[in-house]
C-alpha cells in the first residue's frame, strides 16, 4: 500500500496517505466480493441458461498458504478456467495450453469454494464447452470438487506430479543428484509422456531398492509411487490426452498461486487480517486475467450506493 502511495505521487503529483490507500483497496475488494456473492445468489435462485463455452476447456484447481496475524497460517484455494488451443512444442508436436485463462480464490472450506466456484464455471460456459479437462495433482479434496462439479470432464493427473513421484521413488534407491537416478528418470518421463503407463510401472517394480543405502525406506518409497500412480491409472494415460490435444500440466493454476496469490498476500513481514484476505484476493484474480476494466464499472457502482448509503 506504502508502494501504491508513492507511485501515485511520482505519476500524478496527488499524495495519498497510506492509510487511505489501504482503507480504499480493501473497500473495493469487498464490493466486488459482495458483487460476486450477489451474483452467485441470483444464478442459484434463477436458473439461467449457461453461456456457450469453448471446444475444449482446462479447469484447474489447487490451493496456497498464506499468513494470517498472529502466526496462523491458511489455504487459499483457486479455480483457474482457459480456453485450450494447440500450439508446436520445441519439438514440433501440437501440444494443448490454455489461453485466456480466468482466475476464482478464496480463503474458504471445501464445501463453500465448491458452492461459489458454480459461479466462475458459469461465466466461462463450462456447461456448454464441447469437452471439459481438468488437470490437477491427486489431492482428494481436488478430486471430489471435481466429482461433484464436473463430473463428466476428462481427468488428467498433472504430468510434473506424476514425475515427481518417480524422482521420490528413483532418489531413495539411486541418491539424489547420481548420474543412475538422472538416466533412469529421464527414461521413466519419456515413456510415461509418449508411450504408456504401465511399462514404468514395470520399472518403479524392478528397481535395486535392495542396493539402496536404506534398503527399507527405499522399499516404502517404490511402494508409496506404485500405489500413487496404480490409483490413478486412467488419469495417467498422456499419449492419449496428447493425441487428442489436452494440456497435461496444470501450470496455469500453479501460476495463479505464485503471480495472483503469494506475490501479494506472502510478502516478507506480511500477515493478514482473515477479514481482508477475501478482498484482495478478489481483486487480484480480476487483476491478474486482465478483467479489470469489465469488473471495475459494478465495484465502483457498490462503492458510491455505500456512500450514498453511509451519508442517508
Amino acid at each position: 500500500f506504502g508502494k501504491a502511495a508513492a507511485k501515485l505521487h511520482r505519476f500524478t503529483g496527488v499524495w495519498v496517505s497510506e492509510a487511505s490507500v489501504r482503507a480504499y483497496t480493501e473497500g473495493a475488494g469487498a464490493a466486488f466480493v459482495a458483487e460476486q456473492a450477489a451474483e452467485l445468489a441470483r444464478l442459484l435462485r434463477e436458473l439461467p441458461p449457461d453461456p456457450p463455452g469453448p471446444v475444449v476447456q482446462q479447469v484447474s484447481v489447487d490451493g496456497a498458504m498464506v499468513p494470517l496475524i498472529g502466526g496462523v497460517w491458511a489455504e487459499v484455494k483457486t479455480l483457474a478456467i482457459g480456453t485450450v488451443i494447440q500450439q508446436p512444442d520445441r519439438e514440433g508436436r501440437l501440444e494443448g495450453h490454455a489461453v485466456d485463462v480466468s482466475y476464482f480464490s478464496r480463503r474458504t472450506d471445501v464445501a463453500s469454494f465448491l458452492q461459489q466456484a458454480q459461479l466462475p464455471l458459469h461465466q466461462r460456459g463450462t456447461a456448454r464447452a464441447g469437452t471439459v479437462v481438468t488437470v490437477n495433482d491427486g489431492s482428494d479434496w481436488i478430486a471430489g470438487l471435481v466429482g461433484t462439479l464436473l463430473p463428466e470432464a476428462v481427468r488428467v493427473l498433472d504430468f510434473p506430479h506424476a514425475v515427481e513421484h518417480l524422482t521420490l521413488a528413483a532418489q531413495a534407491t539411486f541418491g539424489a543428484g547420481t548420474a543412475a537416478l538422472v538416466s533412469w528418470l529421464e527414461a521413466q518421463a519419456h515413456t510415461l509422456k509418449h508411450e504408456a503407463l504401465d511399462p514404468v510401472l514395470d520399472a518403479l517394480r524392478a528397481l535395486p531398492v535392495g542396493e539402496a543405502t536404506d534398503p527399507r525406506a527405499a522399499a516404502r518409497a517404490r511402494d508409496a509411487s506404485l500405489g500413487y500412480l496404480e490409483k490413478r491409472r486412467a488419469q495417467a494415460d498422456y499419449p492419449r490426452f496428447r493425441a487428442r490435444g489436452y494440456p497435461i500440466g496444470s501450470g496455469m493454476v500453479e501460476s495463479a498461486n505464485k503471480l495472483v496469490v503469494e506475490a501479494r498476500l506472502k510478502g516478507s513481514g506480511m500477515h493478514w487480517a482473515p477479514g481482508h484476505v477475501d478482498p484482495m484476493l478478489a481483486l487480484r484474480t480480476i487483476e491478474g486475467a486482465d478483467g479489470w476494466d469489465a469488473a471495475w464499472p459494478s465495484i465502483a457502482r457498490r462503492l458510491r450506493h455505500e456512500a450514498q448509503t453511509r451519508r442517508a
